[in-house]
């Protein structure tokens, strides 16, 4: 009995080649080397340049980059922005603080004007590509007017190799080992005025808009853990006796197999409608929101599901489901956890 969880029934058609083109290449280049690469926590270069040669990465400038293109000069854009649609350059996007996580109103990380530059102080944690990256989106404050807290912070485009910036990796984690943070240190970062995104005072908002792209993609994230735990559960049970019958007749495991299918299928529809809100901007916080919230606990439940139907193998690290388990504890806090996300939920209804 063969289990197809991907089908293309909710899959938009104008988005169904660029989705068959990513699957062909995960099957090629990421399934057969995921294991090596969580287990060495290295950075998976080659399948990076693999996929810039694919077409598929900076397709639509991702990631922090987003931001300037949606809002910065067309200096920035010719300087910044084209390299990384060539594929010669990296981004990242430096919002959270050792102290502060989810709190975009709440950082101290700061930028003062000082003649034609600014000077950036502070420290930012949990940065993908603060290391690699060649330059980075930073969030800063640029005020402290009380009665404004949402208008005290701005955007700027700075440079990895500027003075005053530097960057070290966090200690090793317990999931998505190949994917690189960094500990990045400001201090007395100076970068020219012209780095400045959009208009000083309203980083806040522009972060805002943002995170209702990159929520859906997360719960992107989600979904294809939990897809993972379910192929790997239900294969696991299709192929292994008990008590003198296949695992798979117990009623028992039918029902934990039933119930993580449901959680994902019902995931994975509000996440394709919560992408078409978004690219609509129809109320799209609160079905970024929403779709973040189901995908990312799908991928926890069905994980947990999958390792209590593996019994006591689930615990051998050479397991996809124990790398599933550790990974889906991740996106349920990275861009913005998900206790937030039930504030905005609720505020936004």
């Amino acid at each position: 009995m063969e289990l197809d969880l991907l089908t293309e029934s909710v899959v938009p058609e104008h988005a169904r080649g660029v989705k068959a083109e990513a699957r062909e290449f995960a099957d090629e280049h990421i399934a057969p080397n995921a294991e090596r690469y969580f287990d060495s926590g290295e950075y998976p270069w080659e399948i990076l340049e693999a996929g810039m040669d694919a077409g598929l990465v900076a397709a639509d400038i991702p990631f922090g980059a987003e931001i300037t293109t949606e809002y910065g000069s067309e200096r920035q854009k010719e300087e910044y922005l084209e390299p990384v649609g060539r594929n010669e350059q990296i981004t990242g996007l430096a919002v959270s603080e050792p102290e502060t996580g989810s709190d975009l109103a709440g950082m101290s990380t700061s930028a003062e004007k000082d003649g034609d530059e600014w000077v950036l102080d502070g420290e930012k944690y949990w940065i993908g590509n603060g290391v690699e990256a060649d330059w980075v989106t930073v969030y800063a404050r640029t005020d402290d007017d009380e009665d404004n807290r949402y208008g005290n912070y701005s955007l700027f485009i700075v440079p990895t190799d500027a003075d005053g910036y530097e960057a070290e990796h966090t200690p090793e984690k317990m999931g998505m080992c190949a994917s690189k943070q960094a500990h990045v240190i400001f201090d007395g970062c100076r970068i020219p005025e012209e780095n400045l995104i959009g208009s000083e005072g309203a980083g806040f908002y522009m972060l805002a808009d943002f995170f209702n792209h990159g929520r859906v993609v997360v719960g992107g994230h989600g979904l294809g853990i939990a897809a993972a735990a379910i192929e790997e559960a239900w294969e696991f049970v299709h192929g292994r006796n008990a008590f003198g019958r296949q695992v798979n007749e117990f009623q028992a495991v039918q029902h934990s197999l039933a119930d993580m299918r449901l959680t994902f299928e019902q995931a994975r529809s509000l996440n394709w409608r919560a992408a078409e809100h978004v690219a609509e901007n129809d109320r799209a916080g609160l079905w970024a929101s929403m779709a973040k919230v189901a995908s990312t606990e799908a991928a926890v439940e069905c994980s947990q599901s999958g390792m209590q139907l593996h019994g006591g193998r689930s615990i051998f690290t050479d397991r996809r489901i124990a790398r599933t388990y550790r990974d889906a504890r991740i996106p349920v806090i990275y861009e913005g956890a998900n206790e937030i996300q039930r504030n905005l939920i609720y505020s936004q209804s």
